[in-house]
């Protein structure tokens, strides 16, 4: 198998070194960089010094860069590309392959800026836009860069509604240490990874304000309610949302200490503002750019999302770390629910 990665950040280098452990020995895998110099970098010192310090890339990885397209040299061959770009490069990336005809995924999560006045779109929906006949989906669940790389086991989802891509997903990245489910509900897959960003902000302002496991427990769970409400308003099954892509990323993110997007909501609480918090952190925090956006399609699917909306005031600067609790907090009664 013939494995293309698209981008060395931290996560498209730790699946790229993740793919050279399972157990299948043909493989070739190549993590291709957009920066010629960090790519001579990675080629040079075998660790992705930038984004994931400290983690040795096999030998058996090839660096590329270089120009992109359907007939690149590198992309020829090839039976599986990955698209490990954030979630601005997508629509760019997608319309560049869009003549492939092997099965694409990307990683990114979270909806993209809007240009419309129904707001930013999901990853599938982009790709329906720019790359129709692509064989595409998406590697999503609950997974830190970091422990990825490291070999800790972890589990994903490969989503698609092609069931030569969930297969081929699975085939590639399914190892000792890595165990990979399918599921064809690509809509709710991606809104929970897209929502989890969000609410992770909101659970580290929460615990960055000392208020308690209560109140987390509180937020995590109201915040699953929210994330099933949007999900189901864009076509995806609610039981998607009890799963890896669901409560499952979104436990992870809320809570672990590798999440950007919950230090974020913790340095918020610490007084920073947000351009200190977002420079603080090296890494993208795709929370910050995607909470408006996700507040935006939920208000033209008249779906009430209140944490959300929380967030989104608080990174424009309307509402201070407390005010935003107490806001969630002195809304009206209602059944749980709803």
């Amino acid at each position: 198998m013939n494995i293309v990665v698209l981008g060395a950040g931290a996560w498209g280098t730790a699946l790229a070194i993740s793919a050279v452990r399972a157990t299948d020995m043909h493989r070739r895998v190549s993590l291709w960089a957009r920066d010629a110099q960090q790519a001579a970098d990675l080629q040079q010192h075998r660790e992705n010094r930038r984004y994931l310090s400290g983690v040795v890339i096999p030998e058996t990885v090839l660096i590329a860069t270089g120009p992109l397209g359907s007939g690149s040299p590198l992309l020829v061959g090839a039976d599986l590309v990955i698209v490990a770009t954030p979630m601005a490069g997508l629509r760019a990336m997608l319309t560049l392959l869009a003549g492939l005809r092997v099965p694409v995924a990307w990683l990114c999560k979270g909806f993209e800026a809007p240009t419309a006045p129904v707001g930013g779109l999901l990853g599938h929906e982009v790709c329906a836009q720019v790359a129709p006949d692509l064989r595409a989906g998406v590697l999503s669940g609950p997974s830190f860069a970091l422990e990825v790389a490291h070999g800790q086991p972890t589990a994903l989802v490969a989503a698609s509604e092609h069931a030569q891509v969930r297969d081929v997903l699975v085939a590639a990245f399914h190892s000792p240490t890595l165990r990979v489910y399918a599921n064809d509900d690509i809509a709710g897959v991606e809104v929970g990874g897209a929502v989890k960003n969000v609410l992770a902000i909101a659970t580290g302002l929460c615990d960055g304000l000392g208020l308690g496991m209560n109140a987390r427990a509180a937020l995590i769970t109201r915040g699953l309610a929210e994330m099933t409400r949007l999900g189901l308003a864009l076509g995806a099954k609610a039981e998607t949302f009890m799963g890896l892509s669901g409560l499952g990323d979104l436990v992870l993110t809320a809570t672990g200490d590798l999440s950007r997007n919950r230090k974020v909501g913790q340095l918020l609480a610490q007084g920073m503002n947000l351009q200190q918090a977002v420079d603080s952190l090296g890494h993208v925090a795709e929370g910050v750019y995607s909470a408006r956006t996700v507040a935006q399609r939920a208000r033209s699917l008249g779906v009430d999302m209140p944490i959300t909306d929380a967030v989104v005031a608080l990174l424009d600067g309307d509402l201070q770390p407390a005010q935003a609790v107490a806001l969630l907090m002195g809304r009206d009664p209602k059944d749980e629910l709803l």
